[in-house]
């Protein structure tokens, strides 16, 4: 499989190249994804802006407060990415015409599957990741205090029952889907665009589509990933499920509760997928350059 291309990569190897790429943009961006789980599970009355909350952090923390979370992160895109990376990747070369061609709907058919398939996989890590970044906005004797991402997954199975690492799974299944069809089928298509627009195959074009599939994603993902936020760091029975959790919301605080964390989901997704992509695509040059894989 390659993203709008020509060159082949080995389905199978694309499993490590999204986790990698995903692991390097998690690293890079850690700090705002903190900030956007720490707007999204605060009411009106603590609510601060995006720089404000990442200040507030820094100043009672310090620079490790801003990486809190950051093995759950990781362990995310390893489980999450890697699969639903992976998985396009197998779909894609298994659906494609003999040219490397896929229409615009088959991508994003694909790009969904890929994306519930990786979400099933990655929830377990993205439950732990939202408790332990959401940890400092509880009151000291509530906080979990998890002392790594598979201290936190222990912890949730035996104080909660092994299935609460599943909570919130079928809101992050759906976000999971959109988010992929955001960014992968998006990225593929502008791609894919560009190169018959007659640009060179490299760094700038891949930057130029991971930046309007970034966009795309946040647009679409947004009120989902708040919802997905809100359940996995609720206490259990807080929410029925995820139409509560959203009833509740909009009766609560209103429609654009929904949009909250806009900013800093957005400054901390496009440079993620931009990263991740751009990552991903070096990978497969690197695949190709060692002879893994033919031209």
């Amino acid at each position: 499989m390659s993203f709008g291309g020509k060159r082949e990569v080995p389905a199978p190897i694309q499993f490590f190249g999204g986790a990698f790429g995903g692991m390097v943009a998690s690293a890079a961006t850690h700090p705002l994804d903190l900030a956007k789980v720490l707007m999204q599970v605060t009411d009106k009355e603590g609510k601060q802006g995006f720089f404000r909350t990442c200040s507030t952090v820094y100043r009672n923390q310090g620079l490790k407060g801003l990486y809190q979370g950051l093995s759950a992160s990781l362990l995310r895109q390893c489980t999450y990415t890697m699969t639903r990376v992976g998985l396009y990747g197998l779909l894609r070369t298994r659906f494609q015409q003999k040219d490397g061609s896929l229409p615009l709907w088959q991508k994003i058919v694909v790009s969904m599957a890929a994306g519930a398939g990786g979400a099933i996989v990655g929830t377990p890590a993205d439950v732990t990741l939202v408790r332990m970044q959401a940890d400092s906005k509880k009151p000291i004797e509530k906080r979990r205090n998890y002392k790594n991402a598979i201290n936190g997954l222990i912890r949730i199975a035996k104080e909660e029952g092994f299935l609460q690492m599943w909570s919130g799974c079928w809101p992050n299944v759906y976000r999971a889907m959109l988010m992929s069809a955001g960014q992968l089928a998006s990225y593929d298509q502008a791609k894919g665009t560009l190169l018959e627009a007659g640009m060179k195959d490299g760094i700038l074009l891949h930057t130029l589509a991971s930046g309007f599939a970034g966009f795309v994603a946040t647009v679409i993902t947004n009120p989902l990933d708040v919802i997905k936020t809100r359940i996995m760091n609720s206490e259990k029975g807080t929410y029925k499920g995820s139409m509560d959790c959203f009833t509740k919301t909009l009766r609560s605080e209103g429609p654009f509760a929904f949009y909250k964390g806009f900013l800093p989901f957005y400054v901390r997704l496009g440079p993620h997928t931009m990263i991740t992509l751009v990552v991903l695509e070096q990978f497969n040059s690197l695949v190709f350059a060692l002879g893994i894989a033919n031209e």
